[in-house]
């Protein structure tokens, strides 16, 4: 689990928005694009394993993995959630 502390510290590479702890309802969307095989990272990526956390951004458009309780905040390893932008 990432610190409360730490959390409040982090903003998204991308569009410094704050970062909060994704839903399960956003890893729901998520895991299932990567079951069905349709999920690519932004750096175009395909993802191959379901994440079990991630960090979205405040507005929830964009999610950064979780891998081993270390948030991977590089904007190629982001996934846009479906419709909340307008590609992956």
């Amino acid at each position: 689990m990432i610190d409360k502390d730490f959390l409040a510290m982090l903003v998204c590479p991308a569009t410094k928005q704050p970062l909060r702890l994704a839903t399960a309802a956003e890893l729901d969307v998520v895991n299932q694009r990567i079951r069905s095989g349709g999920a690519t990272n932004r750096g175009g990526a395909v993802i191959a394993a379901p994440w079990a956390a991630a960090l979205a951004t405040t507005d929830g458009a964009t999610l950064y993995p979780i891998q081993d309780d270390i948030p991977i905040l590089l904007s190629s390893e982001a996934m846009a959630v479906a419709n909340r932008s307008a590609t992956n």
